[in-house]
């Protein structure tokens, strides 16, 4: 017996044991080289459909490049918080640099997309304030929603008409309202209804705010987004993004009005509490925009993957859900039969992870692939065969 199972976390280990039992628990897999389109993990050699690296920049050699120099120049690590000593130059020329991309006026880098949305939306709301929220908006979101207090309204997924009606409720009551949605969904892999739920914010007054961490190098022009994607520049208040999937290396930012980010250098704990970014992650990100920028065709050439993979999945009889993106869910239904897939596929060579309750709903576990710019054709379609031959073993088809 371990000293956890009968002291003061022993109620950890009676809960561990029900989530062990409903095949919800997980072991963490180890990746054992650079994030690409075949990856060593645990051993293995396989094909990666696990990773959030859109565009294959993660191990591009130009952001290698660029975080050693900046090593070479800056040091290790910036040594304080934003708002002391631990703005360096590299800080604010990549949020300019973010800012020109996303044709906003200004934008500040975070810690992480997580801290992004969270910092975000508790910081400029109250508990007098509402939030007009997407059932299935990330959990950043979510939580960022719990820490301002704002009294809290959910509508059904991407359903504008029970948006409005929310907003349409709330007419003369006291206090901001925030409309909340994601750009593209993590689990589903769909895209969030931005033109008409930023018709409906502007009809009604309300804040209108997209989380793009899964169309920032996915959707847009060079990878700018669901606003560019849409054409809504100038009429979405606050953008948030990545840096840690498409651009490849790692942090969250948040786009806007000047008066938006300055209230965020003065209010949003994430960044008034949190170290800044290292300078090679910094120069690296740089990098990454410089890659996007010159070259779109790898935004091209992620679509085509997507569209390829996709169609030999549903040839297959494969259920994608509602996957519009590179985002191709595998729908399987029940928790521990989607892990039991995952780890079948994994012994098969495809890394492609498992998952289900709390992160999607009961009943709703799949696992869950993601198309990168990097694979090939060929690394494709023997996925592809491999997700269809195990998902037949498994009585999934």
């Amino acid at each position: 017996m371990t000293s956890s199972e009968h002291g003061a976390l022993s109620f950890l280990s009676t809960q561990l044991g029900s989530i062990r039992a409903s095949g919800g628990a997980h072991r963490l897999r180890v990746l054992e080289s650079a994030c690409e389109p075949v990856s060593r993990v645990d051993g293995r050699e396989v094909i990666n459909l696990a990773s959030n690296n859109y565009l294959g920049l993660a191990n591009h050699p130009k952001l290698r490049e660029a975080a050693i120099e900046a090593i070479k120049r800056y040091g290790a690590g910036s040594g304080a918080v934003r708002t002391i000593s631990g703005t360096m130059s590299l800080h604010v020329e990549l949020e300019e640099r973010i800012a020109a991309f996303k044709h906003v006026e200004a934008s500040v880098v975070f810690q992480s997309g997580f801290t992004a949305n969270a910092g975000t939306v508790s910081a400029i709301l109250t508990a007098d304030d509402h939030i007009i929220s997407d059932e299935l908006n990330h959990a950043s979101i979510i939580d960022g929603c719990r820490l301002s207090r704002a009294k809290i309204h959910v509508f059904r997924h991407r359903d504008v008409v029970a948006a409005e009606e929310k907003l349409a409720s709330l007419e003369g009551v006291p206090g901001h309202k925030l409309l909340i949605t994601d750009g593209v969904f993590s689990m589903d892999g769909d895209i969030g209804p931005l033109p008409e739920l930023v018709a409906v914010a502007e009809r009604h007054g309300a804040i209108m705010m997209v989380d793009d961490a899964h169309a920032s190098g996915v959707l847009g022009r060079c990878g700018r987004g669901t606003v560019d994607h849409f054409g809504l520049h100038g009429r979405v208040d606050i953008q948030v993004g990545t840096l840690s999937k498409a651009v490849g290396v790692l942090g969250g930012y948040v786009c806007g009005s000047r008066d938006l980010i300055e209230f965020l250098h003065l209010r949003a704990r994430p960044f008034l509490f949190s170290t800044s970014h290292p300078p090679a992650v910094t120069a690296a990100c740089l990098a990454a925009f410089d890659l996007m920028e010159k070259e779109p065709e790898r935004v091209e050439r992620l679509w085509k993957n997507t569209s390829r993979f996709r169609e030999a999945l549903r040839s297959a009889g494969l259920d994608t859900g509602a996957s519009e993106t590179p985002i191709v869910p595998v729908m399987v239904g029940e928790a521990r039969k989607a892990h039991a897939f995952s780890q079948m596929l994994f012994e098969s060579g495809v890394f492609a992870t498992g998952i289900g309750y709390p992160t999607v709903p009961e009943g709703k576990a799949r696992v869950r692939t993601i198309v990168t710019a990097a694979h090939t054709e060929e690394q494709l379609d023997r996925a592809a065969e491999i997700l269809a031959s195990c998902a037949k073993a498994m009585g999934i088809l």
